[in-house]
Parts: structure tokens; sequence; C-alpha cells
């Protein structure tokens, strides 16, 4: 009987979930948000009905024990167990590949423990039938809660998945791409909350500033091309500013800075060429780097 169950279980022969073949996955990067589930069109083989009749009769004797009860426990276990593929499957169509993947196996098997705990053998329904919708709805959540880079509120998600859906329906009808109030209309939205999910949708994935910008190994990283504040910006205002003071020194006083500072001569030997004494020309020099230094303080240009 186990392996009969086990059996069961595999998607690539269950109809009765509503499940796609792996053939239909989407090819698009990244995880693809599930769709309601749809009904099954073949013919459930007699083997098939005899399986889910097993797997009712454990449910039905599930229901009758307690809870804590260890033939309780082990029936649960044993459900579970027998319809962990089934639910992998489901899984596989949106998660991925890699780490992605297997986050989204687990999702699944939690939606899979949810149908078996709150499943009513006397409600009529099929256990894959009931089991398809709660393990597509926890995906659903995981998408809504962890897959996106940038949290952003739920109304933005959900809007931002009708936008694409939006977006399609409108470009095959029209033959062109809709204009914003058009989508705000299809959607019955405000063109501003249109534009806000426009901008969610594009933080839905980010990319790490170590992450290479080439297929070389020794390649930039995108960090590489991100301004910096440079120095030397100073450096220009100070240089802009001081040209402006020495423009408004008088002829002397340019001519006191040019021997000092340019031809490098002493102040004694300044003095000689002005005809004053050096004494004077050291008071000359403190007063002209005084007022020169008033243009660097703050509030100057308004004063």
């Amino acid at each position: 009987m186990p392996a009969e169950r086990t059996r069961e279980a595999s998607p690539c022969t269950d109809t009765g979930s509503g499940a796609r073949g792996p053939q239909e996955t989407s090819q698009q990067a990244g995880p693809q948000e599930p769709p309601p589930p749809t009904r099954a069109s073949a013919q459930i083989s007699p083997q098939r009905a005899a399986q889910r009749a097993e797997t009712m009769r454990v449910l039905r004797r599930m229901s009758e024990l307690p809870p804590g009860d260890p033939e309780r426990e082990r029936l649960r276990a044993e459900v579970i167990e027998d319809h962990m593929p089934f639910a992998r499957h489901i899984a596989q169509r949106y998660g991925g590949h890699g780490a992605a993947a297997e986050d989204f196996v687990q999702v699944a098997y939690v939606g899979l423990v949810k149908a078996v705990d709150n499943f009513d053998p006397e409600h009529g329904t099929g256990f894959p039938g009931y089991a398809t919708p709660m393990i597509i709805g926890e995906i659903k959540r995981y998408f809504r809660d962890a897959t996106w880079d940038v949290h952003v509120p739920r109304r933005m998600q959900e809007l931002s998945g009708a936008l694409r859906k939006a977006t399609d329906i409108l470009t095959l009808k029209l033959g062109r791409e809709p204009t914003l109030a058009e989508l705000a209309e299809h959607l019955e939205a405000d063109p501003e909350e249109v534009v806000e999910a426009m901008d969610a949708a594009s933080v839905y994935t980010t990319a790490s500033l170590d992450h290479p910008v080439g297929p070389e190994e020794q390649t930039a990283s995108l960090a590489d091309f991100l301004g910096q504040e440079d120095t030397r910006f100073e450096a220009v205002i100070n240089r802009q500013v001081l040209t402006e003071q020495v423009a408004a020194l008088g002829e002397r006083d340019k001519r006191i800075l040019l021997m000092r500072y340019f031809r490098g001569m002493t102040q004694a030997e300044i003095g000689a060429e002005l005809g004053v004494s050096q004494m004077q020309v050291s008071r000359l020099l403190t007063r002209i780097l005084r007022d020169l230094r008033t243009g660097f303080e703050p509030g100057s240009e308004e004063e």
C-alpha cells in the first residue's frame, strides 16, 4: 500500500490537481506568480480512483481520532509524506532554479500541511482538489511577502501584477501601447496609483553593487561606476573666490602679493622696491591677507 500511495502522489500522472506539465513552465527570468487552478479534463483511471479512495479512508480515520493521538499523528505524517512529490511539482512550476526553487518547495510543503490539517472528508471534495488551491495560495502569499527585494505596500504589489496583465490586454485590443489614462480606466485606479505601480515593478529585483558588469573575471563592478565626492571641487571653488578677491585689491597690494608670493622676494627687498621699511611691508601683508580671507568666511557673499 505505501508504494501505491507514492505513485498516487506522483505529479507526472496526477490529473485531478489541475497542474500543468513542466513543459508549460514560464521561461521568463525569476519566479512567476501562479494562476488560479484549472479543472482536469482527463478521466481518472480505476487504479487512480482506488488510490484516492485509500487516501480518503486514511483522512476519515484521522478525523475520527482526537488531536495528539499517536495513531492520528502517524496517519497525518503518512498522508503528508505521500503527497510531498505533488506539492514539490506545483512549487517547481513557479520557483525558478537553485536556492529560490527550494524556498518555493518549502512553502508548498507548508500549504500541504495546512491542507491535511484542515481537510474535512465529509465536505465532499477530493483531497487533491482541496490541497491544490491551498498550496498555490501559500505560494501567492510568499510572492507577496518574501520575493520583493524592496518592500512595497501590498496594494502596490497587487496593482503592479494587474498592470502587466492590463498592458498586454490593451496592447492586443488597441494595437498599440496603452496610455496612462487608458490603463487607469481599465484598472479602475487613479493615474497616480498606476505611476506608483510602475515604479514598484522596477524594484522587484535589485542588483548588488559588487555585481560584475562584464564576463571577464577581473571586470569592474557596478560600485566602480558610482560617483564619489571629489575634493578637487572645493579647490576649484576656492580658486574662483580668491581670483575675485585679488581682483578687488588696489594696484600696490597686488604688486606686493606678486613680489612676495610669485617672485619669492623678502620683505626687506619689497620694502626697498617700494621705498618703505620692512616693518611697513609686514603690516601691509597682514592686512592684505586678512582682506582676502573675508571672502572665504560663511555669509560673506550675503554681506
